[in-house]
C-alpha cells in the first residue's frame, strides 16, 4: 500500500501552480497524492489577486483558518510536501496534532517566526538568495540542518532541475 503525501500550495493556489504536476507526475507511482489549495484551505478571496493582498490574508487569519481546515480534513498519517506559505500550515497543523511522519518544506519563510518543532522527520529547502530564510540561530535553536540552494531565490520550487533534486531526494530516502 503506498504512503499518502499531501502537497500543499504556495500563496497563489490552484491559480498560478501549473509546475505542481512536474512534482505530481515524478511522484505518483511511489504515493497516494492528495493535493490542497492553500488559498481554498485558508478561506482566501482572491478578488484582488495580487501577492501583497494573498499574503496579508494568509497572515491576518489565513494560516490559522488552513491549519484547522488541514486538522479537519487528514486524520491519518501522511507525508507532507509543501512549499512557502504552506510549509508554514504544514508545520503548524503538525505541532497541533496533524500525524505527520515526514515533512519536507520549501522556501517556507514564515517559519523564522516559529520557535517550537514538530515531532516529525523534517527537511528544509531554501534558496540561497532568499532574503527572508530563517538565519543560521534560527537553523540551530531547531536544530535542523537545511539544504541551502546556491544562487536560487524563492521559486526556485518551480524550476525543473529543482523538482527533479527534491523528487529525487524523497524518493531516495523512502518517506
Amino acid at each position: 500500500m503506498k504512503s499518502r503525501l499531501i502537497i500543499l500550495s504556495d500563496l497563489w493556489g490552484r491559480d498560478k501552480s501549473t509546475w505542481v504536476s512536474d512534482y505530481v507526475e515524478l511522484l505518483r507511482d511511489n504515493f497516494e497524492i492528495q493535493y490542497y489549495d492553500c488559498c481554498e484551505l485558508g478561506g482566501i478571496d482572491k478578488t484582488i489577486f495580487t501577492e501583497q493582498n494573498l499574503h496579508d490574508q494568509f497572515v491576518n487569519s489565513g494560516i490559522e483558518i488552513a491549519v484547522q481546515s488541514l486538522l479537519n480534513k487528514e486524520k491519518g498519517e501522511i507525508k507532507i510536501l509543501a512549499f512557502s506559505v504552506g510549509g508554514t500550515i504544514a508545520w503548524k497543523a503538525a505541532l497541533k496534532g496533524l500525524k505527520v511522519s515526514d515533512l519536507v518544506a520549501v522556501s517556507s519563510t514564515r517559519l523564522r517566526y516559529e520557535t517550537q518543532v514538530p515531532n516529525c522527520q523534517v527537511q528544509l529547502y531554501f534558496g540561497e538568495w532568499d532574503e527572508y530564510k530563517p538565519d543560521g540561530s534560527w537553523f540551530l535553536n531547531c536544530q535542523i540542518v537545511p539544504e541551502i540552494n546556491k544562487n536560487n531565490d524563492h521559486l526556485m520550487y518551480v524550476e525543473k532541475d529543482f523538482i527533479h533534486l527534491v523528487c529525487d531526494a524523497i524518493l531516495e530516502q523512502n518517506l
